[in-house]
């Protein structure tokens, strides 16, 4: 079994310094902000700089500090560094109304982020999907261009985009539409890759979340990349069950995202034995261009009060990525198949357990891989050891593992949205919203017949080459 190729790892260190490979992070909306206020925090508590940008460089810093990862030049693809030794990190917050961004340019981070890199509109998007792609939207997306523009212009090499909102938010769902559009003209070859939070199961923060995340599925089908998925329900059992956290906030489920975007995007700003470029992320895991979103896991999931009873071997923690508590996502990975899985790992972590893992992982009936893709993993290690915010939920562990995989498991949440938007559109119920900012009943009726197309496309990829005796394909 390959994991991985040695040209990923010695091609993209070697050339590091002479060729970057940046990586422009853009969060829309109260969710996309917040999901980023938690992101380079950890980002910045990893690669040991202060709240102001300045880099921890003193030797009494080194010393406190002896774990922390050398300042190495693939650290650059987050953050530019300006001509007095500030850091400041490649990303733009977005949001159509201010108080999410005033928290920002007042909080902790505050000297952290340049200022014309927090952009707000002055009018909210009230969770409507018409208003964030049409009336409000439509005013304020020239000047977050202009912005980008100025972001994406020092790029030596820019890889491409990452981008945080929500599906069931007015602007997560609508200008991040819009901005995805826009994305594909002036940047047409650039990797786009999207972190979401979905609509939960049972919790909803707003009754129209079906029609704005149906509608905002179908307008960036063609635009992205490669969609990551979590929901808040996942994320609050996850801390409820097994963190132990009587209330969780917030400030909690955003954490545990940041610790699966960071080990996502570790191999991109530290060093390792074997690294993953952001173009192989959907290179590996998209089968086809329309089937992309990846469920994620993460593995360990360990409150500090327990960090001393408990030691998780590569083993432990590649199977409990498999299980359905470590989804960030409520779908049973059981009841589909794969099509392809990437596990990366950092931290303390030798191939040679990790193919011992993966070898077990296959032995296991509950581990389906569609037919006509064998091979089915991509391995990504990483040596730095994953980082914890003081204080918080988390226990600081040797090891930790986020896996992404392409199952056919998904369809069960595309198959969950499309029923909650049948019940309330056989009424036209809350149509009326949509139509007064511009938008024709028609766009409702495309789009969700592009979500039934998408979810036969996950039935299809799913059957066997031989199905009744006859080839399929």
């Amino acid at each position: 079994m390959v994991i991985g190729t040695g040209i990923t790892a010695c091609s993209i260190l070697t050339n590091y310094c002479l060729f970057q490979r940046e990586c422009l992070s853009i969060h829309v909306g109260q969710a996309g902000l917040q999901i980023g206020d938690a992101c380079w925090e950890l980002f910045c508590l990893e690669h040991g700089i202060q709240p102001d940008g300045t880099a921890l460089d003193s030797k009494k810093d080194q010393l406190e500090n002896a774990k922390m990862a050398p300042m190495a030049a693939s650290f650059n693809t987050f953050f530019s560094e300006t001509r007095d030794g500030k850091h400041v990190p490649r990303a733009l917050f977005m949001d159509l109304e201010p108080t999410v961004i005033d928290g920002l340019r007042t909080g902790k981070y505050r000297s952290l982020f340049h200022p014309e890199l927090l952009v707000s509109g002055k009018e909210d998007a009230a969770n409507n999907y018409a208003r964030g792609h049409y009336s409000v939207g439509s005013e304020i997306i020239d000047l977050v261009l202009e912005r980008i523009r100025k972001l994406a212009k020092p790029c030596s090499g820019l890889q491409g985009f990452l981008i945080f909102r929500s599906f069931g938010g007015g602007t997560g769902s609508g200008f991040t539409s819009l901005l995805m559009e826009q994305l594909s003209i002036h940047y047409n070859r650039k990797t786009k890759l999207e972190f979401c939070v979905y609509p939960d199961a049972r919790i909803s923060t707003a009754v129209v979340e079906p029609y704005n995340s149906v509608l905002t599925t179908h307008s960036t089908l063609e635009h992205s990349d490669c969609t990551f998925m979590v929901d808040n329900e996942a994320l609050y059992d996850i801390c409820h069950h097994q963190l132990g956290v009587e209330h969780p906030t917030y400030t909690s489920i955003n954490r545990l995202i940041s610790q699966a975007v960071s080990s996502i995007t570790a191999s991109l700003r530290f060093e390792g034995t074997l690294n993953v470029d952001l173009i192989e992320f959907q290179t590996n895991l998209v089968p086809y261009p329309r089937i992309h979103f990846p469920m994620t896991a993460f593995a360990p999931f360990i409150s500090a009060d327990k960090a001393y009873h408990k030691a998780f071997s590569v083993s432990d923690i590649t199977t409990a990525c498999f299980a359905c508590p470590n989804q960030l996502i409520k779908c049973d990975p059981r009841l589909g198949q794969y099509m392809a899985c990437c596990l990366l790992y950092r931290g303390d972590v030798v191939p040679k357990d990790v193919n011992a893992a993966i070898a077990a992982m296959k032995s296991r009936h509950s581990v389906q891989f569609v037919d006509w893709c064998p091979t089915g993993f991509k391995v990504g290690i990483n040596n730095h050891p994953p980082t914890v915010m003081p204080g918080g939920d988390l226990a600081k562990v040797q090891r930790a593992v986020c896996m992404l995989s392409n199952t056919t498991a998904v369809v069960e949440a595309w198959a969950r949205l499309d029923h909650k938007f049948d019940l309330m559109y056989a009424k036209k119920a809350f149509l009326h919203w949509y139509i007064r900012e511009g938008m024709e009943e028609g766009e409702f009726s495309e789009a969700r017949e592009d979500l039934a197309a998408l979810e036969k496309d996950y039935e299809e990829v799913g059957q066997s080459f031989r199905h009744d005796g006859e080839n399929e394909y």
